[in-house]
């Protein structure tokens, strides 16, 4: 239907019918022409079909501006809050690796981060080996990743992507001189090696239609890239590939993986120009990850374990029957990786949708838990490079605590907290309460929910509640704090985290549970969550508001389809909306490599039922809530044409009078705009949205 909204008019889009025809089976799109290529959308000169999806693109921008103008006041105010508590002047935890302590470090009023080293000691000189805010004059966007340093310590090589299409060139820059080499590896993602005799470097390029990681490369320091070895091809595009460095720094290791299977090949640091070795055959369904140590490699392995266990075979083996078991298999506890110390093995777990660290002594077999006392957290090991230390590097944060580094003495089990993230202005933890929740859903599994809420909140008919979700590819959305969320809890909102399936919280089960043709369940599982809220008296209908982005923007798309009469607003952030058309299409990325996850809809098992929830193919002539859907012209993961059609069908066929808009931006990719503080101004549009819909305008926090 037509939306008028103050006076306004919605943007109506075009109609041009598209006749897609598989399996017998006959789809019509009016709106498949809103596609346009990488070319188009960098022309100078765009041609008539690209200035027509341009001109819709900008006209959905203006109307979104023009519906909610009047929460400018608000947007500006949260924008404030938000980058107010974040501290301007701040630096990380230093870590020691190779003579050398690194940190990043920011400066006020600077977007970008400046990466830091010192020399043996922290009471050393200053080293700025690169400053991203010098690379990034001159661009609308900027990213620099994949940073590595040479074993010499000399050279650093870093990945910079100015377009937000994941496509990066890989430079040199002397630390001993400051020289920036001529040297530049293009079509790139960030993640390298260098071998030990600190010329040859190793690196991934990708195929410049899909995107898809696809060669290992062998480039040696002042040759001419013409002259780079190609080492590694894959060539199934159902795979992921990458190389990286072994912790040991003895192996150069490239790894290949797709949704249900790993493979690796490996190669001494010290031989760069030998053949690499693959560690064990291609099996057709085994994840591994592999960890060297002296003369061995551990492995965490499915290999007849559903949740993982810990293998280990020396580093000359070829076979998996010559593998020992380390660590058996358990029923209920999700091994997903292992730190390697001289003293100590340290297991990362997950149980019972929370995560856990366990400590093995490898030569006593003694062995224990680290312990946390809130009843939602998480807590994971990070930069941990050295093997001969008794210091673990853990992070811990919950709803309510602020990401807190910690080093943990593995032997007397003493604490020492290196820094919690600061805010700015103040928090305090006790003044908010967290809660874990378990929902009985329609098959009668129980599925977690993580809340967090300010003290004297009343739940009750007028709470408003957030819930996110996103519940695919076994990721799971642990409980962190942030300090941005802190701008709803006090003007009284409850956020939830709904752990559904698909994600990985109750193992490894529970995500094969929510992929494939288990799929709806994900759906099902946040439909019946929020069900249960509402009966348990925490809100309503009308104060109950949906949020989830990429795989979690499918899954509002379908909850919407299935119900939309239980929320009021809901937020689909570069929403993966248009499932059939898009995994039928190889020609974009992350979508081979993820048939494993989805399905392959050229097979007509498959596509039957992704076509049975896919968000756009269902869209009916019925109510939908308010919604906001966002999303980034040059997004290489969901195509921002998804979301376009998915908004202009669902304004064509809804038969209400809420709010539909969509903001696009024009200059950004999949996780939006770059730097330190421009990300927010989209955040406070979002909760300007939630907000608006309460009744809560600027000023109006809640004691």
């Amino acid at each position: 239907m037509t939306q008028k909204i103050d006076g306004v008019n919605a943007p109506i889009a075009e109609k041009k019918d598209s006749i897609l025809e598989i399996h017998g089976d006959t789809r019509v799109d009016p709106y498949f022409w809103m596609r346009l290529t990488d070319e188009q959308k960098n022309a100078e000169n765009p041609d008539e079909q690209t200035q027509k999806v341009l001109d819709y693109l900008n006209a959905e921008n203006s109307y979104t501006d023009t519906v909610m103008s009047h929460t400018k006041e608000l947007q500006s105010q949260l924008y404030d809050e938000i980058v107010g508590r974040i501290k301007q002047t701040d630096e990380s935890v230093p870590y020691f690796k190779n003579g050398y302590w690194y940190y990043t470090r920011y400066e006020e009023g600077k977007e970008y981060p400046i990466y830091c080293r010192k020399a043996k000691s922290l009471d050393g000189a200053e080293e700025v080996m690169l400053d991203a805010n010098e690379r990034a004059e001159g661009h609308d966007y900027y990213n620099a990743s994949g940073l590595t340093v040479s074993p010499d310590n000399k050279i650093l090589a870093f990945a910079e992507d100015i377009v937000s299409r994941r496509i990066y060139t890989y430079r040199f820059k002397n630390l001993v001189t400051g020289e920036i080499y001529s040297d530049e590896l293009t079509n790139a993602q960030p993640g390298a090696a260098w071998a030990n005799d600190n010329k040859t470097f190793f690196y991934t390029t990708k195929n410049k239609v899909s995107l898809l990681s696809e060669k290992i490369w062998r480039h040696r320091l002042g040759q001419p890239i013409a002259k780079d070895e190609m080492v590694y091809h894959e060539q199934d595009p159902s795979y992921y590939i990458g190389v990286s460095q072994s912790k040991s720094d003895d192996y150069i290791i490239i790894y290949n993986s797709s949704t249900l299977v790993s493979d690796y090949h490996i190669l001494s640091a010290d031989q760069p120009s030998g053949e690499f070795r693959q560690f064990t055959p291609r099996g057709s369904k085994h994840e591994y990850s592999i960890y060297h140590y002296e003369d061995k490699f551990y492995i965490v392995t499915n290999w007849e374990a559903t949740n993982f266990r810990l293998m280990e075979t020396s580093e000359d083996a070829t076979d998996m029957s010559q593998w020992k078991e380390v660590i058996p298999h358990r029923e209920d506890v999700l091994l997903s990786g292992v730190d390697i110390f001289t003293d100590h093995l340290v297991l990362s777990e997950r149980s019972n949708a929370l995560t856990q660290i366990r400590i093995m002594h490898q030569s006593t077999g003694e062995e224990h838990y680290l312990e946390f006392d809130e009843p939602a957290y998480v807590a994971y090991t990070t930069t941990n490079p050295e093997f001969n230390t008794e210091k673990l590097r853990i992070m811990y944060s919950s709803l309510t605590t602020p990401r807190s580094t910690i080093d943990y003495d593995m032997n007397t089990r003493e604490q020492e907290l290196k820094k919690m993230q600061e805010v700015v202005g103040g928090h305090d933890p006790s003044a908010y309460t967290t809660e874990r929740l378990y929902a009985t859903v329609r098959d009668g599994v129980k599925v977690p929910i993580s809340l967090v809420y300010k003290n004297g909140m009343r739940r009750g008919d007028q709470t408003p509640l957030l819930l996110y979700a996103y519940g695919s590819y076994g990721s799971t959305i642990d409980p962190w704090f942030s300090s941005v969320r802190l701008s709803l809890l006090d003007r009284g909102f409850i956020y939830a985290i709904a752990h559904i399936r698909g994600g990985q919280s109750m193992g490894r089960q529970w995500y094969d549970d929510g992929k494939m043709f288990n799929k709806k369940n994900t759906f099902n599982d946040y439909v019946d969550v929020s069900k249960y809220l509402i009966s348990e008296g925490y809100t309503t209908a009308d104060h109950l508001y949906a949020m989830g982005g990429s795989a979690g923007g499918l899954l509002m798309g379908a909850v919407i389809n299935q119900a939309p009469e239980l929320y009021n607003g809901v937020i689909a952030a570069v929403p993966f909306v248009d499932v059939v058309s898009t995994m039928l299409d190889e020609t974009i990325p992350l979508t081979t490599n993820e048939f494993d996850e989805w399905g392959n809809p050229k097979n007509k098992d498959s596509y039957d039922y992704m076509l049975s929830y896919s968000p756009y193919d269902n869209i009916e002539e019925k109510d939908y809530p308010n919604m906001l859907v966002t999303t980034g012209l040059f997004d290489s993961q969901v195509q921002y044409w998804e979301p376009a059609k998915w908004v202009a069908k669902l304004r064509d066929k809804k038969t209400d009078d809420n709010i539909l808009m969509m903001h696009t931006n024009m200059e950004a990719g999949h996780g939006g705009a770059s730097g330190r503080f421009k990300r927010y101004k989209e955040t406070a549009l979002e909760y300007a949205f939630f907000l608006d819909l309460e009744g809560i305008g600027a000023e109006e926090l809640k004691d």
